[in-house]
């Protein structure tokens, strides 16, 4: 796209596969030198495919988060962009939200929400000290309509998309922009998982395979009719970080084919 970011640095957490890897790519394919965190493994094969540097980091640990903040700053001498791509679900069909127990939140809300407030409270300092930079946060449109489908990941995201309008306000003064993006329909784990949750409750008479269940979901709800792509949401992510976007801040930006307008 040639979106001017050519040897800025990107940061993207939970960068190593999936949408986060998605994103990671994309950002290189700019010229940025990229720094992947991820708490798998696979962290440093996947960092070394795109040019970068990998982290392996829970973002749930505190003392983790801010060594590797510290680590990556002193790798790359400054950040300009912070992605937040990080995500679980419960594994659990959650309709309705009683069939859930209270100890099926904990661990959403620590990986989701927490999990972003403290990636946040480690890089936000050393960005309004520099008085430039963006953050995204990976979010949900069932952040934005009460999914029932898994209610502690919904909650989550909406909490996140709330989270990314507080530091928005804090921020602006300092130059650093702050947005959350909201994918919708996408081929992905988290996606098929939901699937599993609800199929295993249905009767044999009723269960549909992944491809059927989605079709139909999709034709339902989603007015452009089809699957939005990983490529998708990293095409806005990066237009998001460049200075194409120097007038967007504490914004929910969704990539969904019309999902949420269906609502």
């Amino acid at each position: 796209m040639n979106l001017g970011l050519k040897d800025n640095v990107a940061i993207v957490i939970g960068g190593a596969r999936g949408l986060g890897r998605a994103i990671a790519s994309t950002f290189a394919e700019e010229g940025c030198r990229v720094g992947v965190w991820d708490v798998s493994p696979d962290v440093h094969t996947a960092a070394a495919e795109l040019g970068g540097t990998g982290w392996q980091v829970d973002v749930t640990d505190d003392a983790a988060v801010r060594a590797a903040t510290s680590e990556t700053w002193a790798q790359f001498g400054a950040v300009e962009h912070v992605v937040f791509a990080v995500g679980i679900g419960s594994g659990k069909f959650g309709f309705p939200f009683w069939q859930l127990a209270p100890a099926d939140w904990m661990r959403v809300l620590q990986v989701n929400l927490i999990g972003a407030a403290t990636v946040a409270h480690a890089f936000a300092p050393k960005l309004a000290e520099r008085r430039r930079g963006t953050m995204l946060f990976l979010a949900s449109v069932a952040g934005q309509i009460g999914s029932q489908t898994d209610p502690p990941y919904s909650a989550s995201k909406a909490g996140l998309i709330n989270f990314a309008q507080c530091a928005a306000k804090d921020l602006a003064p300092f130059g650093v922009r702050v947005n959350s993006l909201n994918p919708g329909m996408i081929k992905t784990p988290l996606n098929r998982s939901v699937w599993q949750s609800w199929a295993d409750r249905q009767p044999p008479e009723l269960r549909t395979d992944y491809e059927a269940w989605a079709a139909e979901k999709i034709a339902k709800i989603v007015p452009l009719n089809r699957w939005q792509t990983p490529e998708d949401i990293a095409a806005m992510a990066v237009f998001l970080a460049s200075d194409r976007a120097a007038n967007v801040t504490g914004q929910t930006v969704n990539v969904d084919g019309g999902y949420v307008m269906h609502w």
